[in-house]
This record gives structure tokens, C-alpha cells and sequence, in this order.
């Protein structure tokens, strides 16, 4: 196959592929290490493996059972919206934002009734955020490394064995290859900080959601579901081709950092064992 013998990878990919691969994992581990360590005492570690499971059944179960449907499959409602690109933004945005923000609800105000702590939500978006990264970025990321090392051998027929790239899957192939092959250090260092504000904003977003929950608000989970939207408008975008990477890197800041002044403040209202507001702060 021609067209991956002309591909030509620079002296960065594998060196930057590799350290973007190991910052991935240290990302959430490193958060995980630091919050057990300082707040050991007020938090427990199912709250941790609540955060993940919670993401894997909302987002990689449910989610993506209805993508299936308005994306995947060939209809007239994913035609509509594959074809439309305010559309695809909007439905995107949307299915994130509702399904994410839901299933932590949920999770947090029917199945995690013991320990509540507003310790134990910053654990929650931590497992939330740190499984996103393990089953859905690792991966991918992992196979550019493997494909820029194989190709980097110099031999093509090879290197297409190994990574099973036949006649049949070669074009659905050639981007990833191609993206591995221009990899480099500022896109591993756009890739990390990505991460960053994903990790810190799914931090956020529990705090915000375990709010309403213990607080008996429900004008915590809309605002969530918002705010989710907000974050993945420009991510959306980029993958129609409109944004530069660094724009989206820019959004996500700004994002982030809203999402996590709000959440602050809701943090420090929840001084109570249980992690509920406090009947003063309640009132406000």
C-alpha cells in the first residue's frame, strides 16, 4: 500500500508519543495520590470506583447506545445529523452534558448514601475524569506509539502486519498513522493539557452536582448539564474541521477555570460532616 510507504516520521513522534502516553496515566494517579494522602480520614475508595463506574455506564454504555442510532447507523435521523454541522454540535454538546451530569446524579443521590463527604465528590470526578483517560484516550494514544515505532523500522510491509492494516481497513487506517507521523511535542503538549482541564473540570462538575444532592437544590444538575455543554462546544467543532487546536485548548481554560470558581465556592459552603451545606449557607 502505497500511500503509507510515503508517510515520513519525524525525529519527535516517538519520543513525544511515549511521554504523552506516560503522562496520561500519571495525570489522574498522581490527583488520586495527592487527595487520598491529604484527605485520607474523610475519604473512601468506593467513591472512587463509583466515579469510573459512572462514567463507563452513562458514557461508553448508554451514551454510546444512542450514538449508535443518530450516528453510527445509516437513517435518516444520523444522515440529518452527520450532514448538519450546528446539528452534530448541538447533539454532541447535549448527549454529553445530559448523560454525564445524570448518571453522577444519580449515582450520588441513590446509590452512594453512605459517606458523603464533599471530599468524597472531588474523589468521584477523579475517578471520573481518570477512567475517561485509561479506556477511551490510553488506547488510541498507545496505538499511534506502536505504529510510529513499527513504521519508524522502515519496514512498511511489516509494520502493516503487525497492526493487522489490510486493503479492506487501510483507509480507516491511514489517518491514524498519519496523525502519529506528525506528532510532536507541542502537539503532545496541547494533548496533556487537554487532559488537564478535563480531569479538573469533571472535579468540578461532581462537587457541583454532589451540591445539589445533598443540598436538595435541583437547579445544581441543569447548570451541571450546562456547563458540560459549554466545555465540549469547541472540542465538537474541531472534530468538523472549523477550530484550530489551540482554540479549543483556549475554550477548555476558560472553561475550566468557570467550572471550577463555581465549584470552589460550593466546596467551602459544605462544612458539615456529611458534606452538606451548612443551614446558613443552605439559605444563600
Amino acid at each position: 500500500m502505497k500511500e503509507f510507504e510515503n508517510i515520513v516520521f519525524g525525529k519527535a513522534s516517538i519520543p513525544s508519543l511515549a511521554l504523552t502516553v506516560i503522562l496520561m496515566v500519571a495525570i489522574p494517579v498522581a490527583l488520586f495520590v495527592y487527595w487520598r494522602r491529604k484527605h485520607k480520614p474523610e475519604t473512601k475508595l468506593s467513591w472512587l470506583i463509583a466515579g469510573a463506574a459512572g462514567f463507563i455506564v452513562s458514557a461508553r454504555v448508554l451514551e454510546l447506545g444512542v450514538h449508535y442510532f443518530c450516528i453510527i447507523a445509516d437513517n435518516p435521523v444520523s444522515r440529518f445529523i452527520n450532514g448538519n454541522t450546528a446539528a452534530y454540535v448541538l447533539y454532541g454538546t447535549l448527549m454529553a452534558g445530559v448523560f454525564e451530569e445524570c448518571g453522577r446524579h444519580v449515582i450520588m443521590k441513590y446509590i452512594m448514601k453512605k459517606n458523603r463527604s464533599r471530599e468524597n465528590a472531588v474523589l468521584y470526578g477523579i475517578g471520573h475524569g481518570g477512567i475517561e483517560i485509561l479506556v477511551v484516550l490510553l488506547p488510541a494514544m498507545i496505538l499511534s506509539l506502536a505504529a510510529a515505532l513499527l513504521f519508524s523500522s522502515g519496514d512498511t510491509e511489516s509494520a502493516l502486519r503487525a497492526l493487522n492494516i489490510t486493503e479492506e481497513n487501510a483507509a480507516a487506517a491511514l489517518p491514524t498513522v498519519q496523525a502519529a507521523a506528525s506528532f510532536g511535542f507541542g502537539t503532545a503538549t496541547l494533548n496533556v493539557l487537554e487532559r488537564v482541564f478535563a480531569m479538573f473540570l469533571h472535579i468540578g462538575l461532581s462537587v457541583i452536582v454532589y451540591y445539589g444532592v445533598v443540598s436538595g437544590k435541583k437547579a445544581y444538575l441543569p447548570l451541571a448539564i450546562v456547563l458540560h455543554m459549554l466545555m465540549d462546544t469547541f472540542p465538537a467543532m474541531y472534530q468538523r474541521g472549523l477550530l484550530p487546536l489551540w482554540a479549543v485548548e483556549v475554550w477548555m481554560a476558560v472553561w475550566t477555570v468557570v467550572t471550577g470558581a463555581v465549584a470552589l465556592k460550593l466546596y467551602e459552603k459544605m462544612k458539615t460532616a456529611d458534606g452538606s451545606p451548612s443551614a446558613a449557607a443552605a439559605k444563600k
